[in-house]
């Protein structure tokens, strides 16, 4: 889908502990439909990026703080998981605000393994259909949203998805429900 999202401003939510392959494959997949992705953080310089949670694996630049980022300067936003950087992220409160501003605006978010635990603080999983991975299940559930196995699921503006072993599936759809915001956005702009 080269050029789905040209001129399209994704945001990357994400801290130390950042699964790697959560965030390159689709950083890769938005990249490649023409998107600028930019990563956002708690903190500055670079973030330490993990293998199945154990084994470092490299870093990421940040561009910027998410306390200095508004929701009106992306079109989309990417939370990756890992179980160590959503339960960073939860524990901030411009990343907080930032999730939950994002999801109320309508535009489109997508998540992945552990990463949906990030709706579950700034309290936006009631009434919504959603998947991640096992262990955050019941958090999801006791935080009012209809929780299903499955490989991805789109709620909405909500994009969620289980696992690595999904990624194929997940990257699509996101790219798919990114370039679908984008053409509603030019039609409304026509009216």
């Amino acid at each position: 889908m080269a050029g789905a999202l040209d001129g399209r401003r994704i945001a990357i939510l994400a801290a130390d502990g950042v699964e790697r392959v959560e965030l390159e494959r689709p950083r890769q997949a938005l990249d490649a439909a023409g998107a600028r992705t930019d990563v956002l953080s708690i903190t500055d310089g670079e973030i330490q990026a993990r293998e199945n949670d154990l084994r470092e694996a490299g870093t990421f630049a940040v561009d910027q703080l998410v306390g200095a980022a508004s929701v009106s300067d992306y079109d989309a936003l990417l939370l990756p998981g890992g179980t160590v950087n959503p339960d960073k992220l939860r524990m901030d409160p411009d990343a907080v605000r930032f999730v939950r501003e994002f999801v109320q605006s309508g535009k489109p978010v997508a998540s992945i393994c552990h990463g949906p635990w990030n709706f579950v603080e700034a309290d936006v999983a009631r009434g919504r259909r959603l998947t991640s991975w096992p262990s955050i299940r019941t958090d999801l559930r006791n935080a009012g949203a209809d929780v299903v196995d499955e490989e991805v699921v789109t709620d909405g503006n909500i994009t969620t998805s289980r696992s690595p072993d999904d990624l194929p599936a997940f990257c699509e759809r996101i790219v798919q429900e990114f370039a679908g915001s984008a053409r509603a956005a030019a039609a409304g702009g026509r009216s």
